[in-house]
């Protein structure tokens, strides 16, 4: 070969090389902010999920922000998008769709998937988890979840009750949970059942009022109704667990620690997130079963959990990267291996059919009982202003389940609070 062959190759070579390291170098940059606050091993598989996506698309570079929980990483995405400097994506609760839409924060996912295809990928999702506010949809469902009861089957054993069938209904929690309570004199070793109170009791409070028929908002993000008698009701029910029928701890009950109490055994049954199905399966030493929320009047839960969400003050290429990523991300496998390490609910029927998430349901068909639930489920609260009006209902169940106010009273006072936040709205 000739030396100015030679000479014509090396420069080839280096100008490629040149080409390629000037485009590895400059790829489309995303940050995104996730809240920690959720059950399971989240940091290591939300990384892993990034680090597989950017293998595929080397173009594109994601830095996730692990920003505290829901209410936490709405604040930090509006404080960052009111300074210009918000994140492209954000995993914020489905709940904040209106307080971000009035802030002018988001834009549309409809907007951007608008074409045959992108309609089809919005239509796959189950509709229990897809919110339309003014004829378009908003965010995409990533992590979500519906309340769901675990309980002890070997605990229930012990107790001479039917390991194998959870209470159905308010009663049999009353009946099971005086049979489930073990004493050493006063000192109480296990209790009956645990509903956390604080400090995001407004969920599971909407989870019990649902089971007798109630709602907390009208749909429309403009207006509450949290003291209807059948909403007083079920905070009455909530109190009456540990003042009138001593199956449950007296005081607010912290959702943060109710898994682990049930886990070590101080309690035979909890209301919580699906989202903690991989820890408690990981962590018990115990059989367990998962059941639907026990009935007054009706079955009913709400749904709950994050959304993906674009930001409007990125630029059109971070957007278009921003989607890619999403529908990346929201794609059967990746959902299912999601709902496999964390325990929420695979957001789309096609989810469910994938090879994996078929094996994983074999193995743990408690994981079925919060896909079924789907059915009976209502919307999580969501309102304008919704950080304050989530605490006013927070404040209010606390104060019931403490005995600083009844609940009718407690209702009462954070229905005329909300009542003046939301009345610009009206």
């Amino acid at each position: 070969m000739s030396v100015a062959m030679r000479l014509t190759r090396l420069a080839t070579a280096v100008l490629l090389i040149s080409a390629t390291s000037a485009y590895a170098a400059d790829p489309v940059k995303l940050q995104m902010y996730y809240p920690i606050a959720v059950g399971g091993k989240i940091t290591h598989t939300v990384d892993g999920l990034v680090a597989d996506f950017e293998k595929i698309h080397p173009e594109i570079s994601i830095q996730p922000v692990y920003t505290g929980d829901y209410a936490t990483t709405v604040t930090k995405a509006l404080t960052a998008f009111r300074g210009g400097n918000a994140p492209q994506i954000a995993v914020i609760g489905d709940i904040e769709a209106y307080s971000l839409i009035d802030a002018g924060a988001i834009v549309p996912v409809s907007d951007l998937a608008s074409d045959d295809a992108g309609k089809a990928w919005i239509d796959g999702f189950y509709p229990a988890f897809i919110r339309h506010i003014a004829g378009k949809v908003w965010s995409i469902p990533f992590q979500r979840s519906t309340v769901v009861m675990y309980w002890n089957k070997q605990a229930f054993e012990k107790a001479g009750l039917n390991a194998g069938q959870a209470p159905k209904n308010w009663q049999e929690v009353e009946d099971f949970g005086k049979k489930l309570v073990i004493k050493d004199g006063n000192e109480v070793k296990q209790w009956g059942i645990e509903i956390p109170s604080t400090p995001i009791g407004y969920w599971t409070f909407q989870g019990v009022a649902a089971t007798n028929g109630g709602h907390l908002d009208n749909g429309k993000g403009t207006a509450v109704t949290f003291n209807t008698p059948s909403n007083v009701e079920a905070l009455q029910w909530m109190t009456d667990l540990s003042q009138k029928y001593g199956v449950s701890p007296k005081g607010a009950i912290a959702w943060s620690t109710t898994p682990q109490d049930f886990i070590d055994g101080k309690t035979a049954m909890i209301v919580t997130t699906t989202g903690n199905l991989t820890t408690i399966h990981d962590n018990a030493k115990f059989p367990f079963g998962v059941a639907m929320l026990p009935e007054k009047t009706q079955r009913g839960s709400p749904t709950g959990g994050g959304n993906l969400y674009v930001f409007k003050n990125s630029t059109a290429e971070q957007q278009k990267a921003a989607m890619a990523f999403i529908r990346w991300l929201s794609a059967p496998e990746q959902a299912a291996r999601w709902s496999i390490a964390t325990g929420y609910v695979a957001t789309s029927p096609a989810a469910w059919e994938t090879a994996n998430m078929k094996s994983y349901s074999s193995r743990v068909p408690q994981a079925l009982v919060a896909r079924e639930q789907l059915k009976y489920s209502q919307p999580e609260i969501s309102t304008y202003n919704s950080v304050q009006i989530q605490e006013l209902l927070n404040r209010a169940v606390e104060a019931a389940v403490t005995q600083t106010k009844s609940p009718e009273q407690a209702l009462a006072t954070a229905q005329s609070q909300a009542d003046r936040l939301l009345k610009p709205y009206q």
